[in-house]
């Protein structure tokens, strides 16, 4: 497995990992834009794009575009975050010039035709009505929103329904032509394939791509505060969370092995305590989220109303045992999956195209599986007893919690 850089004249940017050894290439267009670059007037207008670039181009109709690639047995799909945009396609390895030129089809001529605009406004409503009806949903955006307060990090992806109805295909196209350039955009592969093929491809597609100008989403400033909704529904939707870490940040790998112990698994301590020990939830568990200049620290509990208030001090115990010093095998226990998880990630390549194509927007290079390893075996055990101490000395963490009552004195 052989991983290759190259950069175009204009600035884009071309990396893949060669496998022999498999008869697919996963190929994705990463774009470096995210929601976390909208303005509050064109919040949602990033993942509307996504959309849009599906519905047609000068010599594809949306029908087209899907059917062409199924047809080979193939599939692709988009995602929008608040870091960026992908599109990607899986196929046979003999298909990847098609899965290339559909992707610079949509990427350099989508029309976002206006009646296309009109009727995919009611698509894009449905999924918010959809995720507005799904509270576990609503509590992560909700979380979000409490921790980066008044900021375009910590708005939703998918936009206000205001927004919504008041894009234009104007507004699209502009958005398009304006961040969607060479400077912004890598092109991650992985599978069945040869380097300079791929690299021959998007150079014929994309060589007179404007290079454009990469924009610089404003600082993010964790603000912390509590975002409580009632619901009358079966289960309290319980959430939490702390400052963390970026991507750049020494502390970074060690935060990762502490939320693993805490709550990153079935032998966790949220899970034994609080779920196989005590029954009082049935989901449990802690997660990080990072970007190039802020993290966030959080965890999740799913409960009966009636239980909701003995489960918070279960859960802030077994924080406060981990701020006293992690075991040596639960320590030990934590290493192993996160190395396993590194090594695991390797094996799809879907999954791998996905690290490739992250890491060269985030930090310019390919960082070595080695690396990464190297990383998370240097952590040591008190680095992650300080790291526990930091968040159990936060006075209030962030809370947003959406289910039947109002809940305002619970707490840490």
């Amino acid at each position: 497995m052989t991983v290759e850089v190259t950069k175009l004249k204009n600035g884009l940017r071309i990396v893949s990992e060669s496998r022999s050894s498999v008869e697919t290439v996963s190929v994705g267009f990463w774009i470096d834009v995210g929601s976390r670059h909208e303005t509050l007037k064109l919040n949602g207008i990033t993942h509307f794009l996504e959309h849009m670039l599906f519905k047609g181009t000068k010599t594809r109709s949306a029908k087209d575009i899907v059917l062409e690639i199924e047809a080979v047995g193939g599939h692709m799909n988009a995602y929008t975050t608040r870091d960026n945009t992908t599109y990607y396609a899986r196929v046979l390895k003999n298909d990847l010039p098609l899965a290339v030129d559909i992707l610079c089809d949509m990427l350099r001529n989508s029309l976002c035709a206006s009646s296309d605009v009109e009727r995919e406004k009611e698509v894009i409503l449905q999924e918010v009505g959809q995720a507005l009806d799904t509270p576990d949903d609503v509590v992560f955006d909700n979380l979000q929103a409490a921790a980066y307060s008044n900021q375009a990090i910590g708005r939703s992806i998918l936009g206000e329904v205001a927004n919504i109805k008041s894009f234009t295909q104007d507004d699209l196209l502009g958005y398009l032509q304006s961040n969607y350039s060479a400077s912004n955009i890598v092109v991650s592969a992985v599978g069945n394939l040869k380097h300079k093929d791929l690299v021959s491809l998007v150079e014929s597609k994309l060589a007179d791509l404007p290079t454009g100008t990469g924009k610089t989403p404003e600082p993010a400033s964790y603000t912390g505060g509590r975002k409580i909704e009632s619901r009358e529904l079966e289960q309290v939707h319980y959430t939490a969370a702390w400052p963390s870490y970026s991507y750049h940040d020494d502390n970074y790998y060690a935060m990762q092995v502490y939320s693993t112990i805490l709550g990153g698994g079935m032998s966790s301590r949220l899970f034994q305590e609080v779920r196989e020990h005590r029954g009082l939830a049935y989901s449990v568990y802690s997660f990080t989220s990072s970007h190039a200049d802020t993290g966030m620290f959080g965890l999740y509990a799913g409960t009966s109303p009636d239980m909701v208030e003995e489960m918070v001090p279960v859960i802030k115990g077994e924080m406060e045992k981990l701020a006293a010093g992690p075991e040596s095998v639960e320590f030990k226990v934590a290493i192993a999956q996160l190395k396993a998880s590194l090594m695991m990630a390797l094996e799809a390549t879907t999954s791998r195209m996905e690290q490739l194509g992250r890491q060269q927007l985030v930090f310019n290079r390919v960082i070595p599986v080695e690396e990464m390893i190297a990383n998370v075996e240097a952590v040591e055990l008190d680095h992650v007893q300080k790291i526990a101490m930091k968040i159990c000395d936060t006075e209030q963490p962030t809370l947003a919690i959406v289910g039947p009552g109002t809940y305002e004195n619970l707490g840490f």
